[in-house]
């Protein structure tokens, strides 16, 4: 009897090392489904400090995200043994330092350097996720890993780019963009510049442009958003009005989407920091190739083409002066798509990640008051094409494009970066 039970105890313990070294779903240990996940906790507390506080735009919200969550990947995957490449160091760690405190650390010094105005706040939500760690060398050692991965994104991020000048240039000419109505503004030209994070340069996955003005394909692309993408529009439906706001919503549902992911799949801290990193990151790096494509063909927005159709030299277009898009258009070039390359950047990644497209999510939006549900990440990223024509704010080639360069964001950074070292 004592002879079976030993053999029991030691498959169970080989199942355990089986379990743990999963790269997904069985490394969950009965600690971590008691315990909240601190990678979660503080992708939370970056969103409040990111939106719904500084108010960040979407291009500018990638860069922050990324800085975040490669400082927590670090340091969380350095207590672990560095089990996968490091994304930009590896601080010294012998397993028994508290992740917790890690992580808690990395978050707070990167959010804190990107909003010094927010200090009091953040240094609140910090000094509470201490208190609920046991002092100790332990504890003082994970603070010490944090510090180390937060100073080196910090360092690394010093001088990249950001916050430079907003400004797009104007053009004249057909086809050339120039700021669109109702607010006529003008912001985010500064993230085409922007040092990448993962892709050796941001032009790198450059496209042949938009179509030329008198082509089939650009009267094609201009008569579909003029028809569906109105305002006023009688052939969108009310499913897909719903679904161009909600894809409009700057309150990103996809960030509420990561998290359900990593709980609902039950990550481990070292599992959610590896594919909060590498989501992040892509992202980030598909939305500064996106805008350096932007910069490079500076091609007028839906509302602009139709209103001055007459100057485009197509006669399979018609004008109309007082066309206006479903949603407002945002103060940048049309091609390529922003959101169509951040989106599929990030569900390029979790596919990656999960190794299937198929696990079905949803998200909720305040903006639309609706829940959109998806069978899996290919049909998020198809839908969203559709969103920016039916909102009027985009071409389906400037959509279609987009998707790609995302696409191709997330397969370099997947095959170059957060490989395991087994």
């Amino acid at each position: 009897m004592v002879k079976s039970s030993a053999a029991r105890l030691s498959r169970l313990a080989a199942c355990l090392v089986i379990a743990a070294a999963s790269p997904i779903g069985l490394g969950v240990t009965t600690a971590h489904a008691r315990t909240p996940n601190a990678v979660i906790v503080w992708d939370r507390n970056a969103q409040t400090a990111i939106w719904d506080v500084a108010g960040q735009q979407p291009q500018v919200q990638a860069r922050s995200f990324a800085m975040v969550h490669g400082a927590v990947y670090d340091a969380v995957n350095a207590i672990a043994g560095t089990p996968y490449q490091p994304y930009l160091i590896a601080p010294t760690a012998n397993g028994g330092e508290s992740t917790d405190a890690a992580v808690a650390t990395a978050g707070f010094r990167v959010l804190n350097a990107l909003f010094p105005a927010q200090r009091e706040r953040l240094k609140t939500q910090y000094d509470e996720a201490l208190a609920a760690i046991s002092d100790g060398t332990a504890k003082q050692r994970g603070i010490a890993v944090g510090a180390q991965a937060a100073d080196a994104m910090i360092a690394a991020r010093e001088n990249d780019g950001a916050f430079g000048d907003p400004n797009w240039p104007v053009g004249t000419r057909p086809g050339q963009w120039r700021p669109a109505p109702p607010a006529f503004a003008s912001d985010g030209a500064w993230v085409a510049g922007l040092k990448p994070f993962l892709i050796p340069s941001a032009s790198m996955f450059r496209t042949s442009g938009p179509p030329p003005l008198t082509s089939r394909q650009y009267a094609r692309d201009f008569n579909e958003v003029k028809t569906i993408g109105a305002a006023a529009s009688t052939v969108r439906t009310a499913d897909q009005t719903q679904a161009a706001i909600w894809w409009h919503d700057r309150h990103l549902a996809e960030w509420q989407i990561k998290r359900d992911l990593a709980t609902k799949q039950r990550l481990s801290t070292l599992q959610t920091a590896r594919m909060f990193a590498m989501v992040d990151l892509a992202e980030a790096d598909a939305t500064t190739a996106c805008f350096n494509e932007k910069a490079a063909w500076t091609f007028w927005r839906p509302v602009t083409a139709i209103r001055l159709a007459d100057t485009d030299g197509n006669p399979a277009t018609e004008a109309d002066s007082a066309w206006t898009p479903l949603l407002v258009t945002p103060p940048h070039p049309d091609f390529t798509s922003g959101h169509a390359c951040f989106t599929a950047a990030s569900m390029s990644a979790l596919r990656h990640f999960f190794g299937r497209d198929d696990i079905p999510f949803s998200g909720y939006s305040a903006d639309s008051g609706t829940t959109r549900h998806f069978r899996g990440f290919s049909q998020a990223v198809a839908e969203v094409i559709e969103a920016r024509i039916w909102g009027g704010i985009h071409t389906r080639t400037a959509d279609v494009e987009g998707a790609k360069i995302g696409k191709k964001v997330a397969a370099y950074a997947v095959a170059h970066h957060f490989r395991s070292n087994r």
